[in-house]
């Protein structure tokens, strides 16, 4: 098919899927990617609202093709699918077979074939609109991976094969036991120093990420007078120590959009190197918090604000 420029930002326009699916729709064409994987899946009228929603927590890769018209785009779709357990949830793939679920194709006004789009916070990005090897793929998966880590973009999706826990049975990841159980023991220096080792063997790793961010939280807080802290932050509004101190304070304490506001402001209100630290500070409470959240989300949007 002949490639054109693909410009539709913003929302996704779901109006084509408001009317009742057809039944008896067509089967899956040989040639399709059979199935999915951990981290990717068969998308369907049915499932697509929930798999645009899942790009709240991580990002989606939505990737049209059609094994009838042009067998090649479901050759790079099953390689997007293998790729997607490569990066271990870091995007969730989303495969669309345009000739299974035309109403979709519709919806998303797709000019061409193949086209992958990327859906980070419910807002689709195109991302390729060609046929390229698997290597390719793989340097421009990266290459995506590292450009969203920069922006404080690090949620990481849970496998879908994945068999589910038995009923009351809490799941731990082995490789956080060691951090957990420091942290259960309230040793929260062996708890960083457990977390940094899971951050420097992958910096893709979210949950160890959040749990270093959170741990270190808990080590800049440990023995802190919170009325003494308080004080010298309202003593000295664009001392970044004391102002990240209170922050970190107040995140303990539940009070997140305070936390993110008092660091936003104090962006705002520097430059140069107090600027950055605040900045690095601020986003290091992000990823405590977890980049999924809402509030996460909108403070996000008042750093870019405050910085441009």
């Amino acid at each position: 098919m002949t490639q054109q420029p693909f410009s539709r930002p913003g929302a996704i326009d779901l109006s084509a899927l408001n009317r009742p699916a057809p039944q008896g729709g067509p089967a899956t064409p040989a040639g399709a990617p059979a199935g999915g994987g951990a981290y990717a899946l068969e998308v369907d009228e049915q499932s697509f609202q929930q798999v645009l929603e899942s790009s709240m927590t991580a990002p989606v890769l939505l990737v049209f093709y059609s094994p009838t018209r042009m067998p090649e785009s479901a050759t790079m779709a099953a390689d997007l699918r293998t790729l997607a357990d490569e990066f271990e949830g870091r995007f969730l793939v989303g495969l669309v077979d345009i000739d299974a679920a035309p109403r979709i194709a519709q919806a998303m006004q797709i000019p061409s074939i193949p086209l992958v789009v990327a859906v980070i916070d419910g807002r689709p990005q195109p991302l390729l609109q060609d046929v390229v090897p698997l290597e390719e793929l793989r340097t421009m998966l990266t290459q995506v991976s590292q450009q969203l880590t920069v922006s404080g973009i690090s949620g990481r999706h849970q496998p879908r094969s994945a068999a589910p826990a038995e009923e009351g049975e809490e799941t731990v990841d082995p490789r956080y036991a060691a951090a957990q159980e420091a942290l259960g023991e309230g040793d929260i220096d062996k708890a960083v120093a457990e977390y940094q080792k899971l951050v420097d063997a992958n910096p893709a790793d979210a949950e160890a990420a959040a749990g270093l961010a959170m741990a270190k939280v808990l080590q800049r807080t440990r023995g802190v007078d919170l009325n003494a802290a308080r004080a010298a932050a309202a003593a000295n509004p664009d001392d970044v120590d004391a102002q990240t101190l209170v922050a970190d304070l107040d995140l303990l304490g539940g009070h997140v959009e305070d936390a993110f506001n008092r660091l936003v402001g104090l962006v705002a209100r520097t430059a140069g190197d107090e600027r950055d630290k605040a900045r690095e500070h601020l986003i290091g409470l992000f990823g405590a918090v977890g980049n999924a959240d809402p509030r996460v989300v909108r403070a996000r949007q008042a750093l870019a604000s405050a910085l441009f």
